[in-house]
């Protein structure tokens, strides 16, 4: 029977909660570098571009110390490829987004395009907006993982950011059943934490079956957004395996950190300033691009669920609940032409509507991201990120960037763009408020993680307060009960602590967070 109530959706998330408790996991600490980035973003953008690169090449730094064990992952795939089987790679969120963008990068080259798929939770719609609760669910992947035609030999790559995803860890043990060929499990938390933490990750750990890979490389740069480094070094490590099979990966890891410290970052401070008063006036931004298209979508699809912004709506959708931004992808003639474009390929949609009728093809079909989309009303502004041939051209109204390639493969274009693109709009919505600190303070508790994570929040935020701090308990009853009230461009953290503030959950005492 469906819950009605809020305090019968809060019970039965406590009820679990005991495995969503994430907050001892590094990737999901605050990063002490980064705990002035709110205030940065408004006063002295030139530091928090700087300090968001340095996080940024730290990362890669750390990551090299992995290559010899990536080596390992790239002999393994080249040998599955060698033998004629295929490699499926898997993700939630950001990691699903990031094997989305490895596979089109596989399909640009000229030969055995079919022999990479990749996979997310909530099939390919989910890389236009988040689809609660997916991956909080093993026996999805597990489902997923056999509708998408995997087979005995082929290699399965899941990887989860956190070690914890239950839709990744369902894929991962179905695949060890299945296949001859262990699957990979790759993630950016310590063995240590997970197994005293993780009932699940144990599970994973012990299985003979099923190969590991750690890439710890400390916490985010906006706690708990694994949407930067985490999803960095994993597509990265990935990409060097699947794209350069005959490559160490060390030189590889090196020569992308030589790139990136080799360029200025702070030519965004303009776009990000232009971008920020373009939203603080109630205007909207169009980006427009062709061979980005995928990265580009990445980002501004990430920024819903991260930020509570209104995300991409649909061509009936409601007219009222517009998105801040949109993408258009140049050369498409319709709005099915410019999801393939997007792609590379034809979407494959989940079509489980026993599960979520947002999982059909039709769903995904009223979508349009193709330069004939109509926007309503308002005034729009054109942001260009296009590949020049020898640079990356960026254009907002007046400003201007090329950014030079210097023969860059795809796979560092679409990586360095990435990074910038995170720190861009990271700083964009950091002058709109919508972090505190360096915490993820308008995070739309959209699955179980997400729900635990602003339930931390809401107790940090009354601990800098010097109040009384609510009991976990408390706090999830109180975000339940604000959630039905929160429009979805706000903060249902930030609504959960005012309502505790002022004294409407029932009594609590003071007690460590």
């Amino acid at each position: 029977m469906a819950l009605t109530t809020h305090r019968e959706r809060a019970l039965e998330f406590l009820r679990v909660a005991h495995a969503f408790r994430l907050g001892e996991l590094p990737t999901e600490q605050p990063d002490p570098r980064t705990r002035e980035l709110s205030r940065w973003a408004r006063t002295d953008l030139a530091r928090a571009v700087s300090v968001l690169k340095d996080v940024d090449l730290r990362a890669l730094a750390t990551l090299a110390g992995y290559a010899a064990r990536i080596d390992r992952l790239t002999r393994t795939a080249r040998e599955t490829i060698e033998r004629g089987k295929r490699i499926f790679l898997c993700g939630c969120g950001a990691t699903g987004r990031l094997s989305l963008t490895l596979e089109f990068l596989w399909r640009a080259r000229p030969t055995d395009r079919d022999r990479v798929l990749s996979f997310m939770a909530g099939g390919d719609v989910a890389l236009v907006h988040s689809l609660e609760g997916f991956e909080d669910h093993p026996r999805y992947g597990a489902r997923h993982l056999e509708q998408v035609g995997f087979e005995d030999g082929d290699l399965l790559i899941g990887c989860t950011e956190g070690g914890e995803t239950p839709y990744v860890i369902g894929a991962a043990e179905h695949a060890a059943r299945i296949s001859s060929n262990p699957p990979y499990f790759l993630y950016c938390n310590p063995d240590s934490v997970l197994k005293r933490r993780i009932g699940r990750f144990r599970r994973v750990h012990e299985n003979p079956h099923i190969r590991k890979l750690c890439l710890f490389v400390g916490p985010m740069a906006l706690t708990g957004s694994t949407r930067m480094q985490a999803s960095t070094v994993l597509q990265l490590a990935v990409g060097a395996a699947l794209l350069f099979p005959d490559r160490p990966a060390l030189d590889l890891i090196e020569d992308f950190r030589s790139r990136v410290g080799a360029v200025d970052f702070s030519f965004l401070i303009p776009f990000i300033e232009k971008e920020s008063e373009a939203y603080l006036a109630d205007q909207r931004v169009i980006y427009r691009v062709r061979d980005f298209g995928i990265t580009v979508f990445t980002d501004t699809t990430e920024r819903s669920p991260t930020f509570s912004l209104v995300p991409f709506g649909r061509l009936n959708g409601n007219p009222t609940l517009r998105a801040p931004c949109h993408v258009w992808l140049e050369d498409a003639r319709d709005p099915a032409d410019a999801l393939f474009r997007l792609l590379g390929r034809v979407p494959r949609s989940l079509n489980w509507r026993d599960v979520d009728p947002r999982t059909t093809d039709d769903y995904l079909r009223g979508f349009d991201f193709s330069p004939r989309a109509r926007l309503g009303p308002g005034t729009h502004h054109e942001f260009h990120i296009r590949n020049s041939g020898d640079a990356v051209a960026f254009r907002f109204g007046g400003l201007a960037h090329d950014l030079p390639l210097d023969g860059a493969p795809p796979l560092f274009q679409h990586l360095l763009l990435k990074q910038l693109l995170n720190i861009h709009s990271t700083l964009v919505m950091g002058r709109l408020g919508r972090y505190t600190g360096n915490l993820m303070t308008w995070v739309a508790p959209t699955n179980g993680k997400l729900i635990d994570r602003a339930t931390r929040y809401v107790r940090h935020l009354l601990a800098d307060a010097d109040r009384p701090v609510a009991t976990y308990e408390e706090v999830v009853h109180r975000l339940f009960a604000e959630m039905p009230n929160t429009p979805p461009n706000e903060s249902v953290v930030l609504a959960t602590f005012r309502s505790l503030l002022n004294g409407e959950q029932g009594g609590c005492g003071k007690q460590a967070r």
